[in-house]
């Protein structure tokens, strides 16, 4: 008989909800382990945090016993990333009889120099640090060694990596045979909004236009979040390049893993590579090698996988790693081969629902 255990999830994130499709993939992976997963949301941007309060308390008195699943980001319990209600919500579940994981998405504040960004950063640190007292579990998406403001490792906590959004099962290892009429194709999952965006966007352009220099005519794919409002600046960057481009915007999963599969590389230049970055991951669950740079999240097992490291601060390394990896066919399998191998042991959704079953039982 399947135990029944409950995600909980605040404000929907627009136009697509990485953690609603976390969820729900993990839902399904949990299936095997004997548990249901049941999504629910606390409504509170569409009616108040007071009624939103009572309706979770009501619904809360169904728990009693079972494991809640409380995911945090900072935006998802405050329009401005001032989660201080988020330890209330815990404190109605605690009430109810249920058993709290709190499933830390974010596991830093935010960085920012404005004395706004340093009160958003002292309200997120507090809001945190009372939902790890308060939870009977946390799970973390990074190394808890690598979190700033865990001093000590505390017993309740466990390191789960995130998965690629994807239907993955069978298509990442079918890349042989996939046919790209010759060309080397380079993809590109997600952008960032903004001036980091236009950043990102620079780097790609002078990367890929290096390699096109040096290994021929390419093919870039741009997909996902951004990519379409980065597509002008990005084709009058390529107006007379020899680089043929796709810009196809958010799609959904089994498009998104054919695009990624007819692909040779991912760039991944949206900050540092993490266990906890999905469009990174969704390189490797493609099993793609994935050029990306050190962070201080940056470690086992994300650096298990196929990943081509560039240094960010050194002029030109990332087209000098692009064009290794396109040149060098035997170099370029065998980081593809290492993605392979990461996803199934530590990046599908089978081996994340098998920790998450782990924990929850032996704390039953």
């Amino acid at each position: 008989m399947k135990q029944n255990c409950i995600a909980i999830l605040g404000r929907q994130d627009k136009p697509t909800d990485a953690v609603e499709e976390y969820c729900r993939y993990l839902g399904e992976a949990l299936l095997a382990e004997d548990f249901e997963l049941i999504i629910e949301r606390v409504a509170w941007p569409e009616s108040g945090w007071t009624r939103a309060a009572s309706a979770l308390q009501h619904r809360a008195k169904r728990w009693r016993g079972a494991w809640v699943l409380v995911q945090y980001t900072a935006l998802a319990w405050s329009a401005r990333g001032f989660p201080v209600r988020f330890p209330r919500v815990l404190r109605t579940l605690k009430a109810a009889g249920a058993r709290v994981a709190v499933v830390f998405h974010d596991v830093e504040p935010y960085s920012g120099t404005r004395v706004i960004d340093g009160l958003r950063r002292r309200a997120q640190l507090r809001a945190m640090l009372e939902a790890l007292r308060l939870s009977d579990a946390a799970v973390f998406t990074v190394p808890m060694k690598n979190i700033s403001w865990i001093k000590r490792h505390p017993g309740k906590g466990h390191f789960i990596p995130v998965g690629a959004n994807l239907p993955t099962s069978s298509e990442a290892n079918s890349r042989k045979g996939i046919s790209t009429g010759g060309k080397l194709s380079v993809a590109v999952f997600g952008i960032t909004g903004g001036e980091a965006g236009r950043k990102e966007i620079e780097n790609i352009v002078e990367a890929v236009q290096f390699a096109a220099s040096r290994v021929g005519n390419l093919r870039l794919i741009v997909l996902g979040r951004n990519a379409e409002s980065a597509e002008a600046e990005l084709r009058k960057h390529f107006r007379d390049s020899t680089v043929e481009l796709h810009v196809l915007g958010v799609l959904p999963g089994k498009d998104v893993v054919r695009s990624l599969t007819v692909s040779d590389v991912l760039l991944f230049v949206r900050g540092h590579i993490s266990t906890r970055r999905g469009s990174a991951i969704a390189g490797i669950a493609c099993g793609l090698p994935v050029i990306a740079f050190e962070g201080p999240e940056t470690a086992a097992p994300i650096t298990e996988a196929g990943l081509a490291l560039f240094s960010p601060e050194r002029k030109g390394d990332l087209g000098d790693v692009l064009v290794r990896v396109l040149e060098d066919e035997h170099y370029r399998a065998s980081l593809a081969q290492r993605s392979c191998v990461a996803q199934r042991q530590y990046f599908s959704w089978h081996a994340i629902a098998a920790r998450y079953a782990e924990f929850m039982r032996k704390e039953n």
